[in-house]
């Protein structure tokens, strides 16, 4: 009987080794909701156990329910009938198992119906389900738009709304995207207007919206007429009702569990969200850090799973007398897909970490703000874990996508023409995997979002006091290699600076920030190799290759390999 989460030794490694003692502490108001939630942690080690009683409930589910399924789920997809979006019958199955388990409503207070859940252990939950089917993730995944209400909405909106979504009775969806406005979203045009009774009403057009026939609607909308700009956006709160009509779900090439809907907005009543004009410069924001997340771990999931199906497929494969294991090349193949899996998670969960920290600190703000008590410390906190999150928010999502699509294409590989046929799963990961670095932002926009943490080095002191720490045994060796890797981050960032050329600048980033994604990882595996020793190999060939890829990122950058951008009209006729 297959568990996700106690079958992965990694998984297993980071869960055990996530420092949550400032996170949870903030989270349980100090252990005080333990009297008047009798199923409240009393002290840390009680929250710690809980977490991990419910990710084992999670994995028995992935393993033993919805992994079955997904092939099925594949294949029949989502489907619109008479106006209306059906799932697939296993889609509804998963949803129903999720809902009797009480998991819809992981990140949720208790008072609300939730299991009050860290942001941290949620996305370790999504991560396991991703493995087992990633059109799933696009529907467990979105409580984070019922978490947007809790944040920014109202008392009487979180009472309406956040049962529902605990109980499994409603699922959401984010409508953010139009046909003139993807990653633009300042262009977005649907319009909100109020009646003489100062009731909100939504007309106009959304596309690519992910689930969204979920009975419950975050929309993006102009609020104020005559602007253009994301400071006449509001974000508001519907029900997908008669007045919302599902014109279309896209015919896709993965995640096929997952309905991707076209909508129109006939005058459909709603509620607005916090302030107006705060829609896109605050809340959707503030949300982005989530979906973004959500995103890297289904990507994780999925490179899990790729993994997994190829390892089994090259140990059971024989070719000239043995099993394609045992030939080095391919061995090779599936360490480099371990390594890099192991290592994008130990990124994850550190930039997991970071959003609990901002978010946990946001709250308490607003806690000892409703006290009268003095917040200044914790203000100066929340600045910098803010910082830190901007860059490692995209900066994760770039890299986890990216790899996904790296090792679904060399698990393909490993199983050969087999691979290429619909009855292996690899077949169907490697669809899955390939929206992962295009949508809630395409890998360039990403790596735009995170170059200015890097060019600004908003980590410098973290890697300081990283290189005047002493590694035992052979990790000096690695550890010294690290600061060869930030001397080329250096030259390099001085390099493009002294140009004083945007477009260049611009260009550069993406080397700049694999340079500087270099330093961070490679520092957290070091760490990670001091706890458990099978972790230097991990680190080794990690740190290795990276200052290997250091020196071409520079060499990139010195050699103006791209200069020929300056020329792309001649070039592109």
């Amino acid at each position: 009987m297959p568990n996700f989460f106690v079958d992965n030794s990694d998984i297993q490694f980071q869960f055990n080794n996530l420092d949550l003692k400032d996170i949870v502490k903030i989270a349980e108001d100090n252990y005080a909701q333990a009297k008047d939630f009798n199923y409240a942690p009393v002290n840390y080690e009680d929250a710690i156990e809980n977490y991990r009683k419910v990710l084992e409930v999670v994995g028995d589910i992935a393993g033993n329910f919805i992994s079955p399924r997904a092939p099925e789920v594949d294949q029949e997809g989502a489907h619109l009938i008479d106006g209306k979006v059906h799932y697939a019958k296993g889609t509804e199955e998963n949803l129903k198992q999720l809902s009797q388990a009480d998991l819809m409503g992981m990140i949720f207070p208790r008072k609300y119906g939730g299991l009050n859940f860290p942001f941290t252990m949620y996305v370790m939950a999504i991560e396991i389900l991703s493995r087992a089917d990633a059109s799933l993730m696009n529907i467990f995944g979105l409580q984070d738009i019922g978490d947007t209400i809790r944040k920014f909405g109202n008392e009487s909106q979180r009472q309406e709304f956040l049962p529902k979504f605990c109980t499994g009775e409603v699922t959401g969806a984010m409508a953010l995207t139009e046909p003139d406005a993807g990653s633009d979203l300042q262009a977005v045009k649907l319009q909100a207007y109020q009646d003489s009774d100062g009731k909100w009403f939504l007309k106009g057009c959304k596309r690519f919206i992910t689930n969204g026939n979920g009975e419950v609607l975050l929309v993006m909308a102009r609020s104020e007429a005559g602007t253009k700009d994301g400071r006449g956006l509001s974000l508001f709160a519907c029900y997908g009702d008669s007045t919302v009509k599902v014109r279309r779900i896209e015919n896709k090439l993965g995640i096929h569990g997952s309905p991707t809907c076209e909508l129109q907005f006939n005058d459909t009543p709603a509620q607005l969200v916090g302030q107006r004009k705060f829609g896109l410069i605050k809340y959707v924001l503030d949300l982005m850090y989530r979906a973004r997340m959500g995103v890297s771990a289904q990507a994780l999931g999925i490179s899990q799973a790729a993994y997994y199906e190829a390892l089994k497929y090259a140990k059971e494969r024989e070719q000239f007398g043995k099993a394609i294991y045992n030939i080095p090349v391919v061995t090779n193949m599936l360490i480099d897909m371990k390594e890099k899996i192991d290592s994008n998670r130990s990124l994850f969960y550190a930039t997991a970490l970071t959003i609990d920290r901002k978010e946990k600190l946001e709250e308490l703000i607003e806690k000892l703000k409703s006290e009268g008590k003095p917040f200044s410390e914790e203000t100066q906190k929340l600045k910098y874990e803010i910082k830190v999150a901007n860059l490692l928010t995209p900066m994760t999502k770039y890299i986890l996508a990216e790899s996904a699509n790296k090792i679904t294409h060399d698990a393909i590989q490993i199983h050969g023409g087999t691979g290429y046929m619909k009855e292996f799963n690899v077949e169907r990961l490697s669809r899955d995997a390939r929206i992962t670095n295009i949508y809630e932002g395409t890998s360039q926009m990403q790596i735009v979002a995170a170059s200015g943490g890097v060019i600004n080095d908003i980590l410098a002191e973290y890697f300081d006091e990283r290189e005047r720490r002493e590694y035992k045994g052979g990790l000096n060796r690695l550890a010294g290699f690290l600061k060869e890797i930030r001397e080329i981050y250096k030259e390099a960032l001085k390099y493009v600076m002294d140009k004083k050329d945007a477009t260049f600048q611009d260009v550069a980033g993406k080397d700049l920030v694999d340079l500087y994604s270099y330093l961070y990882v490679g520092y957290l595996l070091l760490n990670e190799a001091e706890i458990e020793p099978k972790k230097i190999y991990t680190a080794n060939r990690y740190i290795l290759n990276s200052l290997a890829n250091a020196k071409k990122n520079f060499e990139s950058i010195k050699n103006e390999n791209f200069s020929d951008i300056l020329h792309a009209d001649e070039i592109l006729i």
